[in-house]
């Protein structure tokens, strides 16, 4: 079957990758999904089928074949490739004092290496209307005590995106940053309420409610979309404002010292 555009995801299973297949799905884009549990894989292919054109690559991002397997899957399986969302990640963070090397290098290797690597495998297959997207970070735009290699990572991501974005712009591929704040997943939901992350987070918060994963997906779907066709090499934050401005809830401002 031939298809108007075929994306990659990486991080599929996840909340705001699983948000990002759907959406993509409905809008007719085929999608080849990857990550490292495959029978949470299956398990997302069973449920979409019947929907959209869903196949994936379970595999560890950090391998050394890993770009062309999943490069080459997509090619071999819908036969072209348009997007590439560069969404799975590690959430291991912690102040720069308290950082091992360990954790360091899985930070750098998942969220920055790999992404890096597939990039350049997915840039030999993309042309005119390609886009190249990043799932990053509110905690890549801002110094948040505790970021540590994380707040690195996603940093890096923008370097890289802008990077690509003058490269690869006169080809007609285009590059761009999500910066999401958090998302209810289940990634951060051990942290959901306790209260430094509610006062850190949520009544940082213009925007009365919580930002989901479809809140990025559709994000994602427009800024690969022909109607983004001139939109390159820009971190667009969905934060509801915490970036970019200097609110606190009432409850913070009239909140009594002890």
């Amino acid at each position: 079957m031939s298809h108007t555009k075929v994306a990659i995801v990486t991080g599929a299973a996840g909340g705001i990758g699983e948000a990002i297949v759907r959406r993509f799905g409905a809008d007719g884009i085929a999608v080849l999904g990857t990550g490292r549990n495959s029978a949470k894989l299956q398990a997302l292919k069973d449920a979409l089928s019947g929907t959209m054109d869903f196949e994936f690559v379970a595999v560890d991002a950090t391998a050394d074949d890993a770009p062309a397997g999943i490069v080459g899957g997509a090619i071999e399986r819908f036969g072209r490739l348009d997007v590439l969302v560069n969404n799975a990640g590690s959430f291991n963070f912690g102040p720069v004092d308290q950082t091992t090397d360990a954790m360091l290098d899985e930070v750098l290797n998942i969220s920055l290496r790999a992404p890096f690597r597939l990039c350049r495998e997915a840039l030999t297959k993309l042309g005119q209307g390609g886009s190249i997207l990043f799932i990053g970070s509110t905690w890549g735009l801002y110094g948040t005590p505790g970021g540590g290699a994380y707040s690195t990572v996603k940093a890096g991501q923008i370097g890289l995106m802008q990077t690509m974005a003058a490269e690869y712009g006169p080809r007609g591929i285009r590059s761009n940053y999500i910066a999401p704040t958090v998302v209810r997943t289940e990634m951060t939901d051990a942290y959901w309420d306790l209260d430094f992350f509610r006062r850190t987070n949520h009544e940082l918060t213009p925007l009365g409610r919580d930002c989901t994963a479809e809140d990025v997906a559709n994000t994602a779907a427009f800024l690969s979309s022909d109607a983004a066709g001139f939109i390159n090499g820009q971190t667009i934050a969905v934060d509801g404002g915490i970036s970019s401005t200097r609110y606190l809830a009432p409850e913070a401002v009239g909140a009594v010292r002890a």
